[in-house]
């Protein structure tokens, strides 16, 4: 198995994307962190104690991070996610609690404890990872690699140039993809591309508890991706990036070099992939480009739907 950790916001996206890491014998789940990104770090770590019990997993630990980015004023994806950040399902408050101890902290611990490296799954802002690789070198050494869910090559969902992810906290962006760690990018050009459809969800709905909450997820999610976009689904972003680390070959990337602006407005938050190479910096990230859509869809639906 490989030993992972979610470092997340939940987010209809990142509830599934532990669901996904839960259903797979592939993954070990050694932790979930939480940080302030599609809601309040308060909502986002109450959401992820709540998909683990959900799950029947109360014993995976969950530590909460960062309340806000490095230097901007934290902004919360409302207007996507609701104010509860996974509006459409009603779920019970959390039985369980955070740890008590800063979610960087127990990144570290879980990793210098593992015996085999860990593959760290970020799928919020990038600010707790960011912390982390500057207070915590030593276990930072130790990473297998970071799979990420964010930025993009070409377009942006929080502004024209940039995705949600990095533009909150394009410091922490920057930071990360200069570490010298072994990074993989999941961006929009990829997640665009798998869309989790009605048709999907009814699949799911007949599935049990977790199936049926997972679709009154996407019954949500789909109603701003058809107003917003047109879509005829959802993307189900965060669930790319875990089933990357599932399985390699569904996400095709290239080793490329991934700069972060952090200081036009315009732009803030813009990952500027050098695509065709014409910078002449060694590449520093591997870089999603493209996807098997259909064995996607299939591997969720059929992961999810095991907690029946």
């Amino acid at each position: 198995m490989i030993p992972v950790i979610v470092d997340c916001d939940p987010g209809h996206d990142d509830a599934i994307a532990l669901l996904l890491a839960l259903a797979s014998p592939e993954l070990e789940l050694l932790g979930v962190t939480t940080v302030a990104g599609n809601q309040t770090l308060e909502k986002t770590t109450a959401n992820a104690l709540r998909v683990l019990e959900l799950a029947g997993r109360g014993d995976v630990p969950v530590a909460a991070g960062a309340d806000r980015p490095l230097a901007r004023e934290l902004y919360v994806a409302a207007y996507v996610h609701g104010e509860s950040g996974m509006d459409g399902p009603v779920l019970p408050p959390p039985r369980g609690r955070a740890v008590d101890r800063h979610a960087v902290d127990v990144i570290a611990e879980l990793v210098l404890a593992s015996p085999r490296p860990v593959t760290l799954v970020p799928t919020g802002p990038l600010t707790n990872v960011a912390v982390f690789l500057a207070r915590h070198p030593e276990a930072a050494a130790r990473l297998e690699r970071i799979v990420l869910m964010g930025g993009a090559i070409a377009e942006g969902n929080v502004t024209p140039a940039a995705e949600f992810n990095v533009w909150a906290d394009p410091e922490a962006a920057r930071f990360v993809f200069a570490s010298g760690l072994d990074v993989t990018m999941v961006g929009l050009d990829v997640t665009h591309q798998a869309l989790v459809t009605p048709e999907h969800a009814e699949r799911l709905r007949r599935a049990g508890r977790v199936g049926e909450v997972v679709a009154e997820l996407l019954d949500f999610f789909h109603g701003f991706h058809r107003e917003t976009y047109g879509f005829a689904g959802s993307p189900v972003h965060d669930a790319v990036a875990v089933a990357h680390v599932i399985r390699s070959g569904l996400v095709e990337t290239l080793e490329r070099h991934v700069a972060v602006d952090c200081e036009s407005e315009l732009s803030r938050g813009r990952t500027v992939v050098d695509l065709w190479r014409r910078t002449g910096k060694a590449p520093n990230a591997r870089v999603g480009i493209g996807i098997d859509s259909e064995a996607f869809l299939e591997l969720l639906v059929e992961r999810l739907a095991t907690f029946s």
